[in-house]
C-alpha cells in the first residue's frame, strides 16, 4: 500500500497498521480490549482520555459521549502484529488527525505497560484508495476474513482445508467487525457507522453468503 496519496472527503480508503520490525502489537486480551476502545474514542473531534475513565468495564466506554466523529469506520481487524481499517474521511485532515490519535495514543499505553521506549509502528500507517464499487465491496470480505491467516496461512492461494474449523473461528475471534455485521449486540458496535457505506449487506445471510464465496473461493493460476 502506498501513502501517495490526497485524502478527499467523502471518498474511502483501506488504512493499515504493522509493528516496526513486524513485531507483535497485540499481545493479550487487555492490549485488543485498549486498541478497540481507541478506535472509538479517537474517532472525535473532542480529545477523551481513557486514564479518565477508569473504574469503567470495557461495554461502559462506549457510552461516552463522543460529539462529533472525525471518520466514519466501515470495517476494521486486529491482528497479532497489525490492523486493518475500512475508513471513509468525512473532511479535509480528518482521517489523518484519527490515525494519528489512534496509533499515538496506543503506542503510550503500550510503551508504558511493557516499559519500553521508541515507535511501535513502522513508520506511518499506509493507506490505499478505494478505486470503485467493485473494489469497496470486496474490502468487507477481506478485512473481516484476516484472522483465518492465524490458523491456515496459505488459504488464500490454496484453498480453505476446513471450512467448518474456519467459520467457527471466525464466529469466535471478537477482535474484528465480523460479530457486527453477523447481528451480534455488542456494545464495540457502535465504532461502526454503517449508513454511510453502501449497503452491500441488508441483512446477515447476505453477508455470510458474501464471506462463504470468499471463503470457498480458490486462486486458479492461468
Amino acid at each position: 500500500m502506498s501513502r501517495n496519496i490526497i485524502f478527499s472527503p467523502e471518498e474511502y480508503y483501506h488504512c493499515y497498521g504493522r509493528g516496526t520490525e513486524k513485531r507483535k502489537i497485540f499481545l493479550n486480551r487487555k492490549d485488543h480490549e485498549r486498541f478497540t476502545h481507541l478506535l472509538f474514542v479517537c474517532n472525535s473531534k473532542n480529545t477523551i482520555h481513557l486514564s479518565d475513565y477508569g473504574k469503567k468495564s470495557f461495554d461502559d466506554i462506549f457510552d461516552i459521549d463522543r460529539n462529533e466523529t472525525l471518520v466514519d469506520i466501515g470495517a476494521y481487524c486486529l491482528m497479532s502484529n497489525h490492523f486493518h481499517l475500512l475508513i471513509r474521511e468525512k473532511e479535509d485532515g480528518n482521517l489523518s488527525l484519527f490515525m494519528q490519535k489512534l496509533m499515538t495514543g496506543y503506542t503510550m499505553y503500550f510503551n508504558k505497560k511493557y516499559d519500553r521506549t521508541g515507535s511501535l509502528f513502522e513508520s506511518r500507517f499506509r493507506a490505499q484508495h478505494v478505486d470503485g464499487d467493485e473494489h469497496l465491496k470486496y474490502l468487507f470480505s477481506y478485512i473481516n476474513l484476516n484472522p483465518v491467516k492465524m490458523i491456515d496461512s496459505n488459504w488464500k492461494e490454496e484453498g480453505i482445508k476446513n471450512k467448518i474449523e474456519a467459520k467457527k473461528f471466525l464466529q469466535e475471534y471478537i477482535y474484528s467487525s465480523y460479530l457486527d455485521y453477523l447481528g451480534y449486540g455488542r456494545a464495540q458496535k457502535i465504532i461502526l457507522n454503517r449508513e454511510a457505506f453502501p449497503d452491500y449487506f441488508p441483512n446477515k445471510e447476505d453477508f455470510e453468503e458474501e464471506i462463504y464465496e470468499w471463503l470457498t473461493y480458490v486462486k486458479v493460476e492461468p
